[in-house]
């Protein structure tokens, strides 16, 4: 079987996530920088492989996948990473949190979407460091209140790192870059320690994969 091939931007919190998937699932993976900052993205071999002009693609078992999400998803149904809960209910916990993030805090801090509201407000730095810190803020403020909840254990959701934490740790890596103040959510800092200290985590880092 092929190697499965990961086209990646290194800072991109869609393409951390499905790191550290890839590498809970213990898959070995090509990875192909797409660059961002030289509008990669937007030229036609990237747009061949999504549409969207989007990262990451995953190019595996003779598909192109996009998404992180469903990307992660579909290791999960495939690989047999056990990345969400065997309970219903549970599964549907889990996958709150992560959309929590995935689909309330990151596409409204996405950088095209920022750079627009700067160009139709005529803002400068401030203004989009003031968006960041009010949106990626309140979003976490607000995951820190869904993890008062008896399933929350070292982990989002018990003991094993799962599709919540997948979410979370990126988006933190993003909070500190635009100095959001994470002090007090106490849940989510004991989270993020004990990630950290997983090489699946660890590994995924964007400062260990800025090629």
């Amino acid at each position: 079987m092929d190697t499965p091939v990961l086209y990646d931007y290194w800072r991109s919190t869609a393409s951390y996530r499905v790191r550290i998937a890839l590498n809970l699932a213990g898959i070995d993976y090509t990875p192909v920088v797409v660059n961002l900052l030289d509008g990669e993205h937007r030229g036609d071999a990237h747009l061949a492989r999504n549409p969207q002009g989007l990262v990451p693609a995953l190019e595996i078992d003779g598909l192109m996948l996009t998404q992180s999400l469903a990307i992660i998803e579909y290791l999960v149904e495939t690989r047999g990473v056990s990345l969400l809960p065997d309970d219903a209910a549970d599964r549907a916990r889990v996958r709150a949190l992560a959309h929590s993030i995935a689909m309330d805090i990151h596409p409204v801090c996405n950088l095209n979407v920022v750079a627009h509201v700067m160009e139709l407000t005529g803002g400068g730095d401030a203004v989009r460091l003031a968006w960041m810190q009010k949106f990626i803020g309140q979003g976490l403020a607000a995951f820190e209140k869904m993890l008062d909840h008896p399933s929350t254990g070292v982990f989002c959701h018990g003991d094993t790192p799962g599709l919540a934490d997948i979410c979370l740790i990126p988006q933190l890596f993003n909070a500190d870059r635009w100095g959001v103040d994470l002090s007090g959510f106490k849940r989510i800092t004991a989270i993020r320690a004990t990630c950290d200290q997983l090489p699946g985590f660890a590994n995924a880092h964007p400062d260990k994969n800025n090629f």
